[in-house]
């Protein structure tokens, strides 16, 4: 909501600003009633800009639908930032090797806020694989990508994340989810039974820039019954990989990531 200590007003702005970030944590289509109530406005204050960001395509109404959702716009504008655009750049010719080499797919992800966001993935040339689609997002804290980009911080850029991470969400244990984060800076990646689907483990490896992770490589690794790779030899991939593209991010890049997008 509007900042009413602030100095300048932009009241448009504001509206258009308001209806955004409301529809970005809805799970489902709000309707214009459900929009007026979640942003304190009368319906005759935010129809036309409700018009206004449906003809610029940030939120649409599926066909048959009443209620609107963001669409992927602000998705795509956020990729072209120019570091996120060098990261991708930077790592989809290994990413394509590796999930070549390893028989499974791979995705890179990044912070966002208090989530995780997949901004590119690589497929395996098998016929089995768990692929996450680009743009799919989860809370930080419930997942291993999120608790490799959590572990390779200095402790006050993550104890500034978690701050943030619980302002969205309670974290149950933050002590515990602290603890659990320690290991994975000693072996160099993270080995969890994936947070979101049954019998896939995820293995997860950062992508280190002037000594932080700036992104995070996750593996849903599919036990397979043939002769692929064994996880033990999938881990090693994962992490000739990350290598890889770090280096590549090092030479590329002299400014550091500045936290949380």
């Amino acid at each position: 909501m509007p900042n009413l200590s602030s100095k300048y007003r932009a009241p448009a702005l504001d509206k258009g600003l308001d209806i955004l970030e409301l529809l970005a944590g809805a799970s489902q289509p709000l309707s214009i009633a459900e929009i007026s109530e979640g942003i304190g406005r009368s319906r005759g204050e935010i129809f036309r800009m409700l018009q206004v960001l449906e003809e610029r395509d940030y939120i649409g109404r599926g066909e048959g639908e009443l209620g609107y959702s963001v669409t992927p716009r602000l998705f795509r504008l956020g990729m072209e930032q120019p570091r996120v655009k060098s990261m991708i750049e930077a790592a989809m010719p290994v990413m394509h090797r590796l999930a070549d080499s390893s028989g499974q797919a791979c995705h890179l992800v990044v912070p966002s806020g208090g989530q995780i966001v997949v901004i590119a993935r690589a497929d395996p040339p098998g016929e089995v694989a768990l692929v996450v689609k680009v743009g799919y997002r989860r809370p930080m804290a419930r997942s291993t990508s999120g608790h490799v980009l959590l572990a390779f911080q200095d402790d006050p850029v993550r104890d500034r994340w978690l701050d943030l991470i619980a302002r969205d969400e309670p974290i149950p244990d933050r002590k515990k989810l602290v603890k659990l984060l320690s290991p994975l800076r000693t072996c160099g990646y993270a080995s969890e039974a994936s947070h979101a689907v049954e019998g896939v483990t995820d293995l997860s490896a950062p992508i280190m820039q002037h000594g932080a992770a700036a992104c995070a490589l996750t593996i849903p690794y599919l036990k397979q019954q043939n002769s692929a790779p064994t996880r033990d030899t999938v881990i090693g991939l994962l992490l000739d990989a990350t290598r890889e593209i770090s280096a590549a991010l090092q030479f590329g890049s002299s400014a550091r990531p500045a936290g949380l997008p």
